[in-house]
């Protein structure tokens, strides 16, 4: 949000603007260094006054002048989003963000043919050559692919916005993209998904790894004492250990490597188990 005090106020943000008059078409208000800004009538509320001010959202209209709304669009300047596509013409594409006038993807911006219907993972930032409110699906032009200051195990926001073959690929805090690597997949992904998950590591070129869950110590205690029901149903053997595929891992006990490998880790050294090359063993 921008304080009005501040002497300043954003396209594409939340700004707080004092109202100057008010007109049958609605409401001036003092848009700083913007100039005049139109609230039309139908989003001023009934006790709005002159000299108050209101928060509102700025963006452009059909003649490139400013305007200002109550409603909150599904996405802002600085910030990625799932959104729809609704037309498709020689401009671009435009899309669904929650407002009157649709947000336009320039076809220079686009990664692959769009139509009327469709949904794109797209950035939303101020064209500086146009000074327009534009998105991108282009995200590496606009977000970091190489560490700058998150740190592995920190809580982030993810947006999961494409898949290879490595994994899933995510905009991280609107500021970076990271990957989920399949093998640390354990639930559906859909690409608009949005949830927290956390910093898994950082590689050497300075790439982000994703997970989706830290297992807690009550976590993995539980897997712990899965895999002793799972031996003691089982002769108390089983070859799947700390040398076994993570694909093999995931399919039988729905975590990572890492974690089974913690887990049977503390069960040897509370001498509950035997780690051999092939084969984990029961202690009897």
């Amino acid at each position: 949000m921008v304080d009005s005090k501040k002497q300043t106020a954003q396209l594409g943000q939340l700004n707080k603007l004092q109202v100057k008059s008010i007109l049958n078409m609605g409401a001036i208000l003092n848009g700083l260094q913007l100039g005049d800004v139109l609230l039309p009538r139908r989003n001023m509320p009934d006790s709005l006054q002159e000299g108050s001010e209101i928060e509102v959202f700025v963006y452009l209209d059909s003649d490139d002048q400013p305007i200002a709304t109550t409603e909150t669009p599904k996405v802002m300047v600085g910030q990625a989003a799932y959104l729809k596509v609704i037309d498709v013409n020689k401009t671009g594409a435009f899309m669904d963000w929650g407002l009157p006038k649709d947000l336009l993807l320039p076809y220079a911006e686009q990664t692959n043919a769009l139509r009327p219907g469709m949904f794109k993972v797209v950035y939303v930032y101020l064209d500086k050559a146009s000074k327009r409110i534009t998105a991108s699906a282009r995200l590496d032009k606009h977000l970091l692919e190489e560490n700058t200051w998150l740190k592995p195990g920190q809580e982030v926001d993810l947006l999961f916005c494409s898949k290879s073959d490595l994994g899933y690929k995510a905009v991280i805090n609107n500021t970076h993209l990271g990957l989920l690597h399949h093998s640390d997949v354990f639930q559906n992904i859909m690409i608009g998904l949005h949830k927290k998950g956390y910093v898994k590591s950082i590689n050497p070129d300075g790439k982000i790894n994703l997970i989706l869950h830290i297992p807690n110590k009550e976590q993995l205690s539980e897997l712990a004492e899965n895999i002793l029901a799972d031996l003691k149903a089982n002769k108390g053997i089983s070859y799947l250990t700390d040398k076994s595929s993570p694909d093999e891992i995931k399919a039988r006990w729905k975590v990572s490597k890492g974690s089974y490998k913690k887990a049977i880790g503390a069960l040897y050294k509370q001498r509950k188990i035997l780690i051999e090359k092939d084969s984990i063993k029961l202690v009897e």
